[in-house]
């Protein structure tokens, strides 16, 4: 199809093909991610095949990912990254780029895999639709969970890196990642954020804080 994903002013962030007749399409890394997936494992996990599982998501409120890697212990290398979900094809894409990247050239180590951004994943893809950025984001997490679930098997419990969340309306139980989840979702305003969480609606104090944290995430997850 040979179409170039870009950002276009006034788009909302949306990928658009170059001559601007197609305001949200997938590229052909995301069509090709999607229809032919890399890594997805089609049976049950065998005993000893992998020894480290990563799990995020749940099917009742939308994507569920699950990954089973298999990590070196000398090397502390990723040979296999292997995965199953329930979710969309931007979903499908993002995860099967990821095993790609994660197990190419060697695998990578473990460090560099919990330095792999979404916005890295994003780029590999050729860019995908701003409301389904999140897409790469689960799949990040989902990495990251299973990096974690290798060093509590191997015991090496000062190496885990856990992802607390911290209270930020107690009235309302919102908690900075749910904020997290609005953006990414795109929420990329105060009012939007309110819609989805409910934040300060009952304890408006707390709002110059909330607009902070969504300045925070609009610049980490969109620049």
């Amino acid at each position: 199809m040979g179409i170039e994903a870009k950002k276009i002013k006034g788009s909302g962030g949306d990928v658009e093909s170059h001559d601007r007749t197609q305001s949200w399409f997938y590229s052909d890394v995301v069509k090709e991610h999607f229809f032919k997936p890399q890594n997805f494992l089609d049976h049950d996990p065998l005993p000893k095949e992998f020894n480290a599982m990563g799990k995020v998501g749940s099917p009742a409120c939308g994507d569920e990912l699950r990954v089973w890697l298999y990590i070196n212990p000398k090397t502390e290398r990723i040979e296999s990254f292997k995965w199953k979900t329930f979710g969309c094809g931007s979903a499908i894409a993002a995860t099967s780029i990821t095993s790609v990247m994660v197990t190419e050239n060697g695998g990578m180590t473990l460090e560099d895999a919990r330095n792999l951004k979404p916005q890295a994943i994003m780029e590999r893809l050729g860019g995908l639709p701003t409301r389904k950025f999140h897409c790469s984001v689960l799949s990040d997490k989902a990495l990251r969970a299973a990096i974690n679930d290798y060093f509590r098997q191997s015991a090496q419990f000062d190496k885990i890196e856990a992802e607390a969340s911290r209270l930020i309306d107690p009235v309302a139980r919102v908690t900075d990642k749910d904020i997290e989840e609005a953006v990414l979702e795109g929420a990329v305003t105060l009012e939007a954020v309110q819609e989805k969480t409910k934040v300060g609606v009952a304890n408006p104090s707390i709002l110059p804080g909330v607009e902070e944290l969504i300045r925070f995430y609009k610049e980490k997850y969109f620049g």
